[in-house]
């Protein structure tokens, strides 16, 4: 399954590519701990305000998706980034 976490930053979050630089660092802990299997991040490279800043993207099967709600870069992402977030979309797919 993939689990999709699509970004957008507020105004004044900071540098982009320093904040993706920072959560692909937590998300690469989900990895290494074992509540996912694979990470992709990808950067939007069109500047304009319909559109998201970054997509996460995560592997994992679905029974794994209990273990990553409940994990530490998972609370750390929301807690560190929480109020940089203008919106933000989840979508799991197979």
């Amino acid at each position: 399954m993939q689990h999709c976490i699509l970004v957008k930053w507020t105004p004044d979050a900071g540098d982009k590519d320093a904040l993706a630089k920072e959560a692909e660092a937590i998300f690469a802990q989900a990895v290494a701990d074992g509540v996912a299997t694979a990470l992709t991040i990808r950067r939007n490279v069109i500047n304009r305000p319909n559109r998201y800043d970054l997509l996460i993207e995560l592997t994992m099967t679905p029974d794994m998706l209990p273990a990553y709600d409940a994990s530490e870069p998972h609370h750390r992402w929301k807690e560190t980034f929480g109020a940089r977030i203008q919106q933000k979309a989840i979508f799991d797919y197979e």
